[in-house]
């Protein structure tokens, strides 16, 4: 078998990769691979991929690249390295190989399907849709004319979703049902908004409830025109910004006519403040959550840090399936690494966030940057210091739409019928809005 020890790229870019390899970094390879594998030469990529898996342990990626390296031409080589690129979190590896391998077999929908997957992995859903588009007449219901729906979703072809969503027939597999359901939801979320909302490539907001279910309380005031689309990247929230959001989250039950009568609080430390914060300013009983609780607000700071705090993962079990009027809110949502369940409301949406009680980046008066010592005192103190906050609207930058509380109120006026559906399962994309992500 070949050896990818027998050559080395000759490639600039594949050459860094190699470099990087020889210094033991191996994320640092796999970034040289990021941008513009497209259009390397694929024996190459798999030459420097072989290698990088072996490091790594990986050694049925290791096989298949190994193979792909001695002939880069074969349809079969070329699928099972895309099939192992995806399975080991590279699927932008995946992408050319398996391009190739679905020009050399047209009709094979193995091939198909996993370049659809290596796709959606990427966010790249306007390529996926295009692909199944084109191959409408030999598609399967389930699951490529439903991938065909999901896709001009998460692209915002709203059209085209409709239109091949009413083709579909009821799937003879149960094993589909929750997925149509989910699906169906999408799309009566998509009616209900149109109303009220633009759901064009902007609207942040509008796409954030069709997709998830979730109603978005504020728009960042930075960068919307310079890649962030009211997504934060890096954010050191504020009591000030925590009273925003709670106040934003009464303005939104108040319209949805959802009348709590307790807030559940949630084990993590971040939770637990703002919990009692809300529980104050809607002036409700706070109590330790339960699953099975109905007509009570659940408030969590940031989903993910409450999955690595003692009974995390517990507590999000129980908060996938919908209680009676239970509302989820979430303060600090993550939009690059989505928490498992989907938050009813979520206040902003952020890559990195760290809570005002956090050990925030401080500059001196001389310039250099350190971090602060955390907030240690109670709970009770630090959510009475929220209540006391300024809850003026951050003017930001100037660039941003301006997002008064009555244009989030209409929204929600509007939607109010098809809010609160269905479970809250995560989410696998950022949808059709992109903002710029950091690496």
């Amino acid at each position: 078998m070949f050896s990818r020890r027998n050559r080395r790229p000759k490639t600039p870019e594949l050459l860094k990769a190699w470099e990087a390899l020889d210094e033991g970094d191996i994320p640092g390879a796999l970034r040289q691979l990021r941008h513009g594998a497209d259009d390397l030469p694929l024996g190459e990529v798999a030459v420097v991929v072989a290698r990088a898996a072996a490091a790594a342990g990986f050694q049925d990626l290791h096989e298949a690249a190994d193979a792909l390296a001695a002939r880069p031409e074969k349809a079969r080589a070329l699928y099972d390295f895309g099939y192992a690129c995806i399975e080991r979190g590279v699927p932008h590896l995946a992408i050319p190989a398996l391009r190739e391998a679905l020009k050399q077999a047209p009709d094979a929908l193995p091939v198909l399907r996993e370049l659809v997957c290596a796709y959606e992995r990427e966010e790249r859903h306007r390529e996926a849709t295009d692909l199944l588009a084109a191959r409408e007449s030999g598609l399967t219901d389930w699951p490529d004319r439903y991938l065909l729906v999901h896709n001009a979703l998460m692209s915002g072809d709203l059209a085209l979703a409709r239109r091949h969503h009413a083709l579909l027939s009821d799937p003879d597999d149960a094993m589909w049902l929750p997925t149509r359901t989910r699906q169906r939801h999408m799309l009566d979320r998509a009616a209900s908004a149109e109303p009220a909302s633009p759901l064009d490539l902007s609207d942040l907001r509008g796409w954030q409830y069709v997709l998830g279910g979730t109603v978005l309380g504020t728009l960042s005031p930075y960068g919307f025109d310079s890649g962030m689309t009211g997504r934060y990247a890096w954010l050191q929230d504020s009591h000030d910004q925590c009273l925003r959001g709670l106040l934003r989250l009464k303005a939104v039950l108040d319209a949805a006519g959802v009348r709590p009568t307790s807030v559940s609080l949630l084990p993590d430390r971040s939770s637990r403040i703002l919990g009692l914060a809300a529980a104050g300013l809607l002036q409700l009983p706070a109590e330790p959550f339960a699953p099975d609780r109905r007509d009570t607000v659940v408030i969590a700071y940031d989903l993910n840090e409450l999955a690595g705090a003692d009974r995390g993962p517990d507590v999000i079990g129980g908060l996938f399936e919908r209680t009676a009027g239970q509302v989820l809110h979430e303060h600090a949502s993550n939009w690059t690494d989505p928490p498992a369940v989907t938050a009813d409301s979520i206040t902003l949406l952020h890559q990195s966030a760290t809570a005002p009680w956090e050990g925030q980046l401080r500059a001196d008066d001389d310039g250099n940057v350190e971090r602060c010592a955390p907030d240690d005192r109670p709970e009770q103190e630090i959510a009475a210091d929220i209540l006391a906050a300024d809850a003026s609207p951050d003017e930001g930058d100037g660039e941003t739409p301006p997002d008064p509380v009555a244009t989030l109120t209409h929204f929600v006026t509007t939607i109010r019928d098809t809010w609160l559906q269905g479970d809250r399962a995560g989410l696998t994309s950022s949808g059709p809005v992109a903002s710029s992500r950091f690496r």
